[in-house]
């Protein structure tokens, strides 16, 4: 077999067994890797109606054909299980050295059920597993732990873990890898405390032979020499905290917890000021030609901090919450990343309650004295470390925004800024309407990335203050072209340097494999995709109902800004939905017809899955 190598390791952390199971060709072709392959590895080994933070709820690992290919942006693997926040399914990117480690440990995807008696270090060496006691570990930051693991295991090894967050079940925590990478988004740090797993060591030497290596070299240079072309000289130059000011100036920076689209003070937490005042380097992943990461240092008197710092935590962290000082937006977001958890569900979470002590739902005695005032430094970042130790106001916040809206009533759901429990990403959904129509549709819930909607409403494409019937199915096909890039798995930042991308990907996949991949049958792939991961979240309790915005969203037009008046009414983006499940081939209701499913294949596959269990000795 070529680009992969057909199994998976099953590892149960309760019995401490593991087996090896086949993947089959049919389902590797028909889902690819990624998020794909761990989307249908999670509808097969996750018993219906689980808990996410029971030990039943598998943690899964999953690396793609692309991994190891040394193509330029390919070193990614995804992160797939059941979301603590959402109840729904879960999953994360992360990148680097880790992707191809994974990989070269004899397996195409590591699902790991069960939950240690005690603290534990998980190390798998060439399919070898150990379980290692990790008491001397507990409480420490990422960086300290992953420090830590590889001094114990050697430099070699590659490192995924969590931080206080994680181990004290924080709904939004990460799992971090190579210095502070995270696989963040919908919490499946907290998966992996449950399972009272702090950390795991990846170390491999089975390397994957591809079918067409030398057709894959000449791929490769033309891919490289592209990306450091103009489709990716955002990324390159600011980074995307270019976004900052381009947001503030079309009206759709969400700000104050999406009281206004304009922040009067963006202009220091801009791409511009980082890129001027604080910037110390440009960092890549491996095998990456663009270097889109940009590191930052702090430059005031408080205490040094360096770290990452992308538009998605620059928003959550500065304007969001009403934070004007780049400062603090550094050191707000390094902390994060220490203690391992999102950035952006942390930065909403706080947004949330700073508007409920502003409305009085919260007093000094709920507090415990702090005062939640938009635009404090010191009480973001007292904010953060008490929701990763679960101390005081931090145990609330720490469910995220919609469990603590419910716990605290008294109308506070209305601005809790989520969807199916996911806190909102840094797009202001009134003046990007097409973007609004993704985010209430998404199966992870508020989500920017896995449709990539607001590029066509910065396009000329439609009027992106508008609701329209179009958007349905602009929305679908963006969903099935981003899950072809989070299976295959490209960096999202590459997308725009390709000439013809399935036709392209196409291509390169059978130079991979030596499997006959057609650009249709690619795009087949990305529908089928999104048609597994809604078939795990109708089995787990979906219903249209969930597939909804925000409160204050559909009922408050925005206030300020060139898009001041601009508004999306509950009727609008019931339009916008009913037009995308038209578009996706689906019911009125939003489920998915038996005649769509066998069309897609995924009649056999799914039953396929109660009866293909097998062991390779």
């Amino acid at each position: 077999m070529y680009g992969y190598h057909g199994k998976a390791l099953i590892v149960d952390l309760t019995t401490r067994q593991t087996r090896w199971e086949a993947l089959d060709p049919t389902v590797l072709q028909a889902f690819i890797g990624g998020t794909g392959l761990g989307a249908y590895l999670l509808y097969r080994h996750c018993p219906p109606g689980t808990p996410a933070l029971s030990p039943d709820n598998p943690l899964i690992f999953a690396a793609s054909p692309l991994v190891g290919s040394r193509l330029t942006t390919s070193s990614k693997f995804a992160v797939v299980t059941k979301s603590p926040l959402t109840g729904f399914i879960g999953d994360s990117l992360s990148s680097s050295y880790l992707a191809t480690e994974l990989k070269k440990t004899g397996c195409d995807a590591l699902v790991i059920t069960g939950k240690s008696e005690s603290l534990t270090l998980l190390s798998i060496e060439d399919g070898e597993v150990r379980y290692i006691d990790a008491d001397d570990l507990a409480g420490l930051s990422t960086f300290e732990t992953e420090s830590r693991v590889k001094h114990r295991l050697g430099l070699r090894t590659r490192v995924a873990c969590i931080g206080p967050a994680g181990e004290r079940l924080v709904r939004f925590a990460s799992i971090s890898n190579d210095g502070g990478r995270q696989a963040a988004r919908t919490g499946p740090g907290a998966v992996m405390g449950s399972k009272n797993l702090k950390a795991i060591a990846f170390r491999g030497t089975n390397a994957v032979p591809v079918h067409d290596p030398a057709a894959l070299a000449e791929v490769g240079r033309d891919l490289a020499i592209r990306s450091l072309g103009p489709a990716t000289e955002k990324y390159r130059t600011l980074g995307t905290m270019a976004n900052v000011s381009v947001f503030n100036r079309l009206g759709t920076l969400p700000t104050r917890n999406f009281q206004q689209s304009t922040f009067e003070e963006a202009e220091a937490v801009s791409g511009e000021l980082f890129h001027e005042a604080h910037f110390t380097k440009n960092a890549h992943c491996a095998n990456c030609t663009i270097g889109c990461e940009h590191i930052m240092t702090t430059t005031d008197k408080g205490p040094s901090a360096t770290g990452r710092v992308e538009y998605e935590s620059g928003f959550a962290l500065g304007p969001l919450v009403g934070i004007k000082d780049a400062n603090t937006v550094i050191r707000a977001s390094t902390l994060c990343d220490e203690l391992g958890m999102d950035t952006i569900s942390a930065g909403a979470t706080i947004a949330w309650a700073m508007e409920c002590y502003e409305k009085g739902l919260l007093t000094d005695a709920d507090t415990g004295g702090i005062a939640l005032k938009f635009g404090s430094d010191e009480i973001v970042i007292a904010c953060l470390r008490l929701i990763g130790d679960r101390e005081g106001l931090g145990d609330l916040l720490a469910d995220g925004s919609r469990i603590a809206a419910q716990k605290v009533g008294q109308g506070s759901g209305a601005w809790a800024m989520h969807v199916k429990g996911l806190e909102m990403p840094g797009y202001e959904p009134r003046s990007l309407q097409t973007l609004a129509l993704a985010l209430a549709v998404s199966t992870r819930g508020a989500c920017h990335n896995r449709a990539s909607a607001y590029e066509a409403d910065l396009s000329d494409k439609v009027d992106r203050l508008q609701a329209s019937r179009e958007r349905g199915k602009i929305t679908a096909e963006g969903e099935d072209f981003s899950a072809v890039l989070d299976s295959l798995i490209w960096c999202k930042f590459l997308r725009k340097a390709f000439h013809d991308f399935y036709g392209e990907s196409a291509e390169i996949y059978q130079d991979l494999t030596g499997w006959s991949m057609s650009s249709e049958q690619l795009q087949k792939a990305g529908e089928r995709i999104n048609n597994m991961k809604k078939l795990f979240n109708v089995r787990e309790g979906w219903t249209r109902a969930d597939d909804t915005l925000p409160q204050r969203v559909l009922q408050e037009a925005l206030p300020d800004g060139v898009a001041a008046g601009a508004s999306i009414s509950a009727d609008d983006l019931d339009m916008m939905v009913s037009a995308y499940y038209e578009a996706r081939g689906w019911t009125a209701d939003g489920n998915i017809p038996d005649a769509k499913l066998a069309e897609l294949g995924l009649d056999a596959l799914v039953a396929h899955t109660a009866s293909t269990e097998a062991k390779i000795g």
